[in-house]
């Protein structure tokens, strides 16, 4: 990534802190239009940062994912941009490091889906064993 890409995250995130601590004042706008604008001021810069650190194919392949699965595409997003504000990016990722990171990702969700959590319940009640011995006792 060249240093001008990288002062151009700085400034971007410098704004965006000076925007945070500014209070209004006097307040005409309510605070759902507040909101909005500071919601679009964030897509904003996220869609900077991105352009900054992605080749075109590489960004037109997250807008299709973006179509299918919306949260894993900000997932990668997500990933991508705390990459480039840590200073990990060398040079703009390419489709095929995309790819490398869509799939990480996605075997990252599947363990965490697949978690499958048993509750044992201690004491008194039945036990297992005992109940097959009977049915085999009976056979």
């Amino acid at each position: 990534m060249a240093d001008a890409d990288l002062e151009e995250i700085r400034k971007a995130r410098l704004q965006q802190l000076q925007q945070q601590s500014q209070s209004p004042s006097g307040g005409n706008a309510s605070s759902s239009d507040q909101e909005a604008s500071r919601q679009q001021r964030e897509a904003d810069q996220r869609a900077s940062i991105l352009q900054q650190i992605l080749t075109p194919d590489a960004a037109d392949r997250l807008g299709r994912i973006r179509l299918v699965k919306e949260s894993r595409a900000t997932d990668v997003e997500n990933r991508l941009i705390m990459l480039a504000r840590t200073n990990q990016l060398r040079a703009k990722v390419t489709e095929d490091q995309l790819k490398d990171l869509l799939g990480a990702v996605a075997e990252q969700q599947e363990k965490e889906e697949s978690r499958i959590v048993v509750n044992r319940r201690g004491g008194g009640g039945w036990d297992d064993d005992d109940e097959l011995e009977d049915l085999l006792k009976d056979v």
